[in-house]
């Protein structure tokens, strides 16, 4: 790693303490602030807020980042995970793990006001030294650019930001109202700050590109990192649980562009096939927005009600040993960033079944099945497949497993490091 001065943002870290479990931009941002505070060198910790950017040292930077990861389930055994042991001792609840949720709130709430008094300690943007490496990993605030006017009165500093996908621009419907104008600020703020710029996949890489062609910036350095898979996908640790029917898995907030609604209909067509006999779909993720039309189904459709579990709170351990005992992934976005699920299932050699989308093709290219995300009896044919005893399909997407080295964090590392050495050399 560059022995530059490097200031790494924890802005995101510090509010993600109001989940129990982190979120894929969490892991990116856990990881980023991990590896930069460890590393030789001067290290700092970035703020940014209304009244302008604090900058705290290497010590109390790496404290509120340990602090935010302890808040975070994530260190636990699945057998000491109540939202996982409810889940495999459930037989149709709907909300596995909400309590839970809510007990271990408060705590995170106490970290949260700690790292508060951290902040107020911190010192200036002067405190920064000449030629600082200032890394932003998440997309926080970018859409408020006066929080980084700073950066034209320290030319001497060399932006580094993380684009994790145009989703909000490229399809604005699926994004609350008034987000698409709010990406686009946060492009626009990277686009007149980076000095480089890191994205998870070649598909967000060529979108952002397009995005600089179209608005007249120049273009940037771009670097495609894929983002790495926790080594418990792969760690094929303790007893796989065992289902009494086939279980399939969606993992991710419930949004629209996430087309939970296909398979809560497709799920609706299986009761009415099958009765007792259909598979079982759990919903791994919190409520998300616009998502009435899902909402109403889980909430007041007695048909699913049997046969669908939503749970939220859920470890990563928790999530892996689920993997390793479910059925098949179904990931059926419109579209995605990365579809960080996709990988996670490959490396637990879970099958998947996605939908046929650049990202999708780029990161499971060599063993998803892919369908078209509006083919709801594709969907079905396919779950039902898979569900039968001794299941070619099955037998087959697992096959196409075999071998399957998943992206790990420390090779994205080492392409993090070598964006920065450049700009040392700069």
């Amino acid at each position: 790693m560059s022995s530059r001065p490097i200031a790494f943002d924890l802005t995101r870290l510090i509010t993600r303490l109001r989940h129990a479990s982190p979120t894929g931009i969490d892991r990116v941002d856990l990881a980023y602030a991990r590896h930069v505070l460890a590393g030789g060198g001067p290290r700092y910790g970035v703020v940014t807020s209304a009244v302008g950017p604090r900058v705290i040292d290497r010590e109390q930077a790496s404290a509120i980042v340990e602090a935010v990861a302890a808040g975070w389930v994530e260190d636990v055994r699945p057998e000491d995970d109540p939202v996982y042991l409810r889940l495999i001792g459930a037989h149709g609840e709907k909300r596995a793990g909400a309590g839970s949720a809510r007990r271990s709130a408060l705590r995170r709430r106490q970290i949260q006001a700690g790292t508060s008094l951290r902040i107020l300690r911190g010192s200036s943007i002067d405190a920064l030294p000449p030629g600082t490496i200032y890394l932003h990993s998440s997309h926080l605030r970018l859409d408020l650019p006066g929080r980084f006017d700073w950066l034209y009165e320290r030319q001497d500093i060399k932006p580094v930001f993380f684009v994790h996908d145009l989703i909000p621009i490229s399809h604005p419907e699926y994004g609350r109202p008034g987000e698409a104008a709010r990406h686009e600020q946060r492009m626009k703020s990277i686009a007149r700050h980076a000095a480089a710029v890191i994205v998870n996949s070649a598909d967000v890489g060529a979108r952002f590109a397009a995005y600089l062609a179209a608005k007249g910036f120049a273009p940037r350095p771009i670097t495609v990192a894929p983002l790495g898979v926790e080594p418990i996908f792969s760690a094929l640790d303790g007893d796989a649980p065992a289902f009494e029917r086939p279980t399939f898995l969606i993992c991710g907030t419930i949004e629209s562009r996430k087309n939970h609604l296909l398979l809560l209909q497709v799920w609706r067509d299986l009761a009415a096939r099958h009765g007792a006999a259909t598979p079982r779909l759990v919903i791994v993720g919190r409520r998300g927005w616009e998502v009435e039309n899902v909402i109403d189904l889980l909430d007041r459709c007695p048909t699913i009600a049997p046969h669908v579990t939503e749970i939220t709170g859920l470890s990563t351990p928790g999530l892996a040993r689920l993997m390793r005992g479910a059925t098949a992934l179904l990931m059926p976005s419109f579209i995605e960033g990365y579809g960080l699920p996709v990988v996670e299932a490959a490396a637990s050699g879970l099958p998947v079944v996605a939908s046929d989308i650049p990202v999708h093709r780029e990161i499971g290219g060599h063993y998803a099945q892919f369908l078209d995300p509006l083919d709801g009896p594709g969907w079905r044919r396919a779950i039902e497949d898979l569900s039968a005893p001794n299941s070619g399909l099955r037998e087959s997407l697992a096959a196409r497993l075999d071998g399957f080295a998943p992206p790990n964090w420390p090779d994205h590392l080492v392409k993090l490091d070598t964006v920065l050495a450049t700009l040392s050399q700069t």
